[in-house]
C-alpha cells in the first residue's frame, strides 16, 4: 500500500509541478500580450489547477465504491422459450489488486449481485492485474457469489499474467495464468477456455461458449479458438464470453453468435457528460451494439488499472433479461 501511495503522490506531485510551470508560462504571455494582471491570471490558473485535483479525489474515495446496476432487456426471435426470461448478471474487470484494502466494497459488490437471484453469474475477464496472490483478498468473498446455474468466466488479457515481474511473485507469466485458472475453478467456478457449456431448462437448452482472449491490438493475446469452443453446439442458441471486444468486428460478426458479452475497456475510468476518450480507441467501447440480429453488450467493470479512480464511469454490475420475440 505504501509504494503505491507514493507512486501515485510523485506522478500527482510531478504533474502539479508541470502544470503550475504551465500556468505561470501562460500568465506571463497573457500579462505581456494582452496587458492583463500577471497576479489575476496566475490566481485563476491555480484554482483552475485545483479542478483535477478535486475530480481525483472524489473518483478514488467515492465513485469507485459506488455500484451502478445496469438493467438490458434483449429480445431474440431463436430464443428457446424455456428461457424467456432467464437473468445473467454480467461482471468484468474485477482486478483484484483494486480492491487489496478495499474488500468490504468488493463484499457490498457481492451482496448486491446476490440479492439479484440470477439464473446465471457471467464474468468476462481480468480477476486479476499482476498476478495471482491479489486473489488472497478477494477469493473468499468472490466464492460467495451465487446463481442458480452458478458462476461462468473466461481469461481476460491480465489473466495471463504479463507483468508478473513487476511483482515480488517467483512466478512465470504461464505459471501465474495456471494458478489464476486453478483458483476460479476452486472457488467453484466453471472456467470456460475455448470451451463452452450447455445449461437446461425443461426440454429446452442453450450454449454459454467461452474463448480465450482475442484482441486485433498487437500488445494483448491472441489465443481465442471460436470454432473449437462452438464444436458440438451447432444449432442451438449461443452466447459468447469474450473479454476484447475487437473480437466482435474481428471474428464474430457472420457466425451464428446473437450475443456477445465483453468487458477490457473500463470506458477509461472517465466519462464526462457521456463523452469518454475510450470511443477514440476502440469502435465499441460500452454498452449495447448491435449489427443485424447479432447484439454486443460491453461491461465497464469493477475495478481499475492505471489510476485507482473512476470519474464518470461507475462500476458496473450489468443485469440482463433475455427474452423470446
Amino acid at each position: 500500500m505504501y509504494t503505491e501511495v507514493v507512486s501515485v503522490g510523485v506522478i500527482l506531485l510531478v504533474c502539479w509541478v508541470a502544470l503550475v510551470v504551465v500556468d505561470l508560462a501562460v500568465a506571463g504571455l497573457l500579462a505581456w500580450i494582452v496587458g492583463w494582471s500577471f497576479r489575476r491570471c496566475f490566481a485563476w490558473g491555480l484554482l483552475s489547477l485545483a479542478v483535477p485535483a478535486v475530480l481525483m479525489g472524489y473518483g478514488i474515495l467515492i465513485e469507485r465504491n459506488c455500484y451502478r446496476v445496469n438493467t438490458v432487456e434483449l429480445a431474440f426471435d431463436n430464443l428457446p422459450k424455456a428461457f424467456d426470461g432467464y437473468t445473467i448478471v454480467q461482471l468484468s474487470d474485477i482486478h483484484s489488486r483494486s480492491f487489496r484494502y478495499r474488500t468490504g466494497s468488493l463484499q457490498r459488490a457481492v451482496e448486491r449481485v446476490n440479492d439479484m437471484d440470477a439464473d446465471l453469474i457471467a464474468f468476462t475477464g481480468d480477476i486479476v492485474t499482476i498476478s495471482p496472490d491479489e486473489l488472497d483478498y478477494t477469493e473468499g468473498i468472490l466464492r460467495r457469489l451465487k446463481a442458480r446455474d452458478g458462476v461462468v468466466s473466461i481469461l481476460g488479457n491480465h489473466d495471463y499474467c504479463p507483468y508478473i515481474s513487476q511483482s515480488d511473485s517467483a512466478l512465470t507469466p504461464e505459471e501465474g495464468k495456471e494458478e489464476v485458472m486453478a483458483r476460479e475453478r476452486a472457488m467453484g467456478w466453471r472456467l470456460l477456455v475455448n470451451e463452452h457449456t450447455i445449461l437446461h431448462r425443461g426440454g429446452d437448452s442453450i450454449a454459454i461458449v467461452g474463448v480465450e482472449n482475442t484482441s486485433t491490438s498487437p500488445h494483448f493475446p491472441k489465443r481465442g479458438d471460436l470454432w473449437k469452443a462452438m464444436h458440438g453446439t451447432e444449432g442451438m442458441f449461443h452466447i459468447l464470453l469474450s473479454h476484447d471486444p475487437t473480437h466482435w468486428d474481428m471474428g464474430v460478426i457472420g457466425k451464428d453468435v446473437p450475443l456477445t458479452l465483453s468487458g477490457h475497456t473500463h470506458a477509461m475510468q472517465f466519462s464526462l457528460l457521456g463523452w469518454s476518450p475510450i470511443g477514440h480507441f476502440y469502435k465499441q467501447s460500452k454498452g449495447l451494439y448491435r449489427k443485424g440480429k447479432q447484439l454486443l453488450y460491453i461491461n465497464i467493470g469493477l475495478g481499475e488499472t492505471i489510476f485507482p479512480a473512476r470519474i464518470g464511469a461507475m462500476p458496473e454490475i450489468t443485469k440482463i433479461v433475455l427474452k423470446n420475440s
